[in-house]
């Protein structure tokens, strides 16, 4: 997917009900943002924002539909280009047609994982298929840390089996949770699991406390910590907890994306579809991806145009970081 803007975000913070004692949660709201290409489509961005730029590695979060593609067009977007990062697709339902200059040919469906390692450089399309009735899931971007962030072009695919835990249905595709282990390799400790809740359950799952969380609701209300999260609204939850308690309150079941990992400590810059360290890492990408070079290598089978970039702003590129965990 691709990323054509970098306005804020609103945040609310909340510490539980009733005075309880609870750990602080952050509460991201969600912006809608056009994704450009010859079809426009609209998605709900909560990651980055000034608020807060990572959740672990996690720097990118968008989430779309349920979309009627006979109304919307459905996604289409050209081949573009990444750096820096790792893409990570994951559906609800329909399906998306993946096509990368590795020579990936692939097709996300719902339940299971598609990920893209853009590290020196990579470019790929991604479009919904003509079957696709209904358009609904997430797109997702890890950064890549200073040691691996030039590594090289990789594609995986990974469908994992869900595993029952309490009152959740859990699909844990990057990292562990609830006895579950994905095999896809990432280049810092993360986790990335659908859960799906059932109607009035609370659910206690065992976490690493170096590990801060972002619960992303897609349908139903959803307590975390004790804060109420209403769909499309991504919960932060620091580092320091060994548990994380999960409410459905809502009499029908509740769906949540959960996201997590170490703290990155690095600072990043981001635009448009790149990330690096400075203003000339960007510079540099830019200019690769305009001449052509063989940085990011070509997508076959894509009947259309490549995307331009856009132009670079008229100011050096600042690099971004967290604000001091609380």
């Amino acid at each position: 997917m691709s990323d054509v803007e970098v306005d804020p975000t609103a945040l609310r913070r909340a510490t539980g009900d009733h005075g309880r004692p609870a750990p602080q949660v952050d509460v991201l709201s969600a912006r809608d943002v056009p994704l450009g290409g010859p079809r426009a489509m609209t998605v709900r961005r909560t990651l980055p924002q000034r608020a807060r730029t990572l959740i672990g590695a996690w720097c990118f979060v968008d989430h779309y539909g349920p979309d009627d593609v006979a109304d919307t067009g459905g996604m289409d977007v050209a081949p573009h280009p990444h750096t820096g990062l790792q893409t990570v697709s994951w559906l609800f339902s329909g399906e998306i047609e993946h096509r990368d200059s590795l020579g990936s040919h692939a097709f996300v469906r719902p339940g299971e994982l598609n990920l893209m390692t853009g590290g020196y450089g990579i470019s790929h399309s991604e479009a919904s298929t003509a079957d696709t009735t209904i358009l609904h899931g997430v797109q997702l971007w890890v950064a890549l840390p200073e040691e691996h962030r030039h590594t090289d072009r990789d594609f995986r695919h990974y469908v994992p089996s869900p595993v029952r835990r309490g009152g959740a249905e859990i699909s844990v595709f990057l990292g562990s949770l609830a006895g579950d282990t994905s095999p896809v390799r990432t280049f810092t400790p993360l986790l990335g699991a659908e859960l799906v809740l059932d109607p009035r359950s609370t659910t206690t799952l065992p976490v690493p406390t170096d590990f801060e969380y972002g619960l992303l609701v897609d349908q139903g209300d959803v307590r975390m910590a004790g804060t109420l999260l209403r769909p499309a609204e991504l919960g932060y939850l620091g580092t320091g907890n060994d548990t994380l308690t999960l409410t459905n309150e809502t009499g029908a079941p509740a769906r949540a994306v959960l996201l997590g990992g170490t703290p990155f400590e690095e600072q990043i810059v981001m635009w448009w579809n790149f990330i690096g360290r400075s203003h000339e890492d960007i510079v540099e990408a830019r200019q690769a991806w305009e001449s052509a070079s063989d940085r990011f290598g070509s997508v076959d089978g894509y009947d259309g145009d490549r995307l331009p970039a856009p132009a670079l702003p008229n100011a050096t590129i600042a690099p971004r970081k967290n604000p001091t965990h609380h």
